[in-house]
């Protein structure tokens, strides 16, 4: 499987190079990517990281080698290492969960439970744990991750918390981002604080998110 798709990597790559002998869709806006090589790309920079290379090791050159690809189909996809070792780690993490809008409650155990399911996918994959550690010491690769795939996961949650406020299921008196991190404090603590603490069972999004609702409803008294 994995040769087969070098080798479809390697002939995309190949068409781009050649245009008279294949189609290159190149950088152009709104044109799909050859998902080969992009499938290729990522699988080399996990191998590699499998194999004991950091990210700060990793390069440009040594990617392109492991995926059988040139570099400028990388470049053609990302315009620097950075881009690509976000978007790799992003791939290895779980897609942002899909809120179904019925209930404020009900969204907001989606979002703990994502983070809950994130929690075991971080301990039981070792490449996701390396990167995601990784990053602290590396300034700019953090900084593009915080903005890639945090901060849009901070606004999800922070567009549960107003709808909560509007529609007054959740206190006014408070602010949404002191109550975003509460209702989202108690699986963070469980998942990079106690990284030895149970997140096994799937009814834990719904036992927190009660727990803290009692305390942030909207009948409650305000805060002194």
């Amino acid at each position: 499987m994995e040769t087969d798709t070098r080798a479809a990597a390697a002939a995309a790559d190949h068409a781009c190079a050649h245009p008279a002998e294949g189609t290159c869709e190149g950088p152009r806006r709104g044109r799909p990517r050859s998902e080969a090589a992009e499938l290729a790309i990522f699988s080399a920079v996990e191998r590699l990281m499998e194999s004991g290379a950091s990210l700060s090791q990793l390069s440009v050159e040594g990617i392109a080698a492991a995926a059988g690809v040139g570099k400028a189909t990388i470049y053609r996809r990302w315009p620097n290492k950075e881009a690509l070792l976000v978007d790799v780690v992003a791939r290895l993490e779980a897609p942002e969960p899909e809120l179904t809008g019925a209930s404020v409650r009900e969204d907001l155990v989606l979002m703990v439970d994502y983070m809950r399911v994130r929690g075991l996918a971080k301990r039981s994959r070792w490449v996701l744990k390396a990167a995601l550690g990784q990053m602290s010491s590396w300034p700019e690769l953090h900084a593009a991750y915080r903005q890639r795939v945090i901060l849009p996961r901070r606004e999800l949650l922070r567009s549960v918390v107003r709808r909560g406020i509007a529609e007054g299921e959740l206190r006014a008196d408070i602010g949404e981002d002191l109550l975003a991190e509460i209702l989202l404090g108690p699986i963070l603590v469980r998942t990079v604080l106690w990284d030895d603490s149970d997140l096994s069972d799937p009814g834990l999004a719904e036992q927190m998110v009660d727990a803290l609702l009692v305390g942030v409803a909207a009948d409650r008294p305000p805060l002194s």
